[in-house]
């Protein structure tokens, strides 16, 4: 039996995915967190297999909420479910422990395949994804303006890209 903790700011999207893997054999949903930061206090006290996180979420996000499950809850796996698939966001979130990537546009059998995949012990990439990751390198400037960034950095552009202010300019 796989057991995964499914986070998502979004609860359409939580409830859609829910009811997707709920009739499928060998899959349990064990909770639901919106957003990073109660997704790290729900593993810390509850033992999942897999995480299926959002990247983009209120708070301290997905790549840092993988980090932190992951240092802190020994066996717990992580699968990043995105809109995000340009380079090189795959590539650092795999880099924060993720031990998957889709898009939340993949077809329902594909987090099937992921769950399992991950479940087993491997890493899951979306192919579409997995294809530009490693054709990456082959290509003259594969510097991107997001290639410098350190994760709060990055974090601070996803959240200004949903149309956030900084706590600087909401003061003023």
């Amino acid at each position: 039996m796989i057991s995964f903790f499914l986070v998502d700011d979004h609860e359409l999207v939580r409830a859609g995915i829910r009811r997707i893997l709920e009739d499928i054999k060998g899959i349990k949903v064990v909770g639901e967190a919106q957003c990073g930061e109660d997704a790290v206090r729900w593993c810390l006290g509850n033992a999942v297999d897999i995480v299926l996180m959002d990247m983009n979420m209120p708070g301290i996000g997905g790549p840092e909420a993988t980090r932190k499950i992951v240092r802190y809850t020994p066996g717990a796996k992580v699968i990043m479910l995105t809109i995000h698939t340009e380079n090189p966001l795959p590539a650092k979130v795999m880099q924060a422990g993720a031990a998957g990537y889709l898009c939340k546009w993949a077809a329902p059998q594909d987090v099937i395949n992921a769950l399992r995949s991950v479940h087993a012990g491997q890493r899951y990439i979306a192919s579409d994804i997995a294809q530009q990751m490693a054709l990456r390198p082959l290509e003259p400037q594969s510097e991107t303006p997001f290639s410098c960034l350190s994760e709060r950095e990055l974090q601070i552009i996803l959240m200004m890209t949903k149309g956030k202010k900084s706590l600087r300019s909401q003061s003023n």
